[in-house]
């Protein structure tokens, strides 16, 4: 397999540069390997390391990047298993999400709060959910255990969802009928 290598060194100051750099490297899927900075070796993160690289200029910074091959398998093996960990660890954050979701739609359910607002809310982290499971896709290059589970468990988040919006769309539908008949009022009062 061939690999990207990449160090860097930037100032002390200002701490803001070590913390932009640190998070590209993040969201491309990189993992630091005895300080070096290791991921697959593609054209599309060819072309970002090296603006990458332009960046840290700008900060007054260095870098070295080499692309190569892993020449004693065992090392190999481990740093695809430390791509292995970093994946799993954040699909497992995504799992978690997934579960506090399960939760707070449940909890709608339990106290019959088929309002709108509601629907729009849980949308919008369900939305976020899937962002975050197609960022986390992208920089995965190992494809991990924990990716079809949470994968999986986004799916669910959707049809709870859709399932949740139904009753809200069909209560709401229910209560429209009693207020034409006069059976209660506006505000939902008999």
């Amino acid at each position: 397999m061939k690999w990207l290598f990449f160090s860097y060194s930037l100032p002390a100051e200002p701490s803001k540069a070590r913390v932009y750099v640190w998070r590209q490297l993040r969201k491309l899927g990189a993992v630091n390997y005895q300080s070096v900075w290791v991921i697959p070796h593609s054209a599309e993160r060819l072309g970002k390391l090296k603006r990458l690289i332009a960046d840290i200029e700008k900060y007054q910074g260095t870098s070295l990047l080499i692309t190569g091959n892993i020449l004693i398998k065992a090392q190999e093996e481990s740093i695809i298993k430390k791509f292995v960990d970093s994946r799993n660890e954040e699909y497992q954050e995504i799992i978690h999400k997934c579960d506090e979701f399960f939760a707070e739609i449940e909890d709608e359910i339990n106290r019959q709060n088929f309002i709108f607002a509601e629907v729009e809310e849980n949308e919008e982290e369900l939305d976020k959910l899937k962002q975050w499971l197609k960022k986390v896709e992208k920089r995965d290059v190992i494809k991990p255990p924990l990716r079809k589970k949470a994968i999986d468990q986004v799916k669910m988040c959707e049809k709870i969802f859709e399932d949740f919006a139904r009753r809200v769309y069909e209560h709401s539908q229910v209560k429209n009928k009693a207020i034409k008949s006069g059976n209660i009022n506006d505000d939902g009062k008999t």
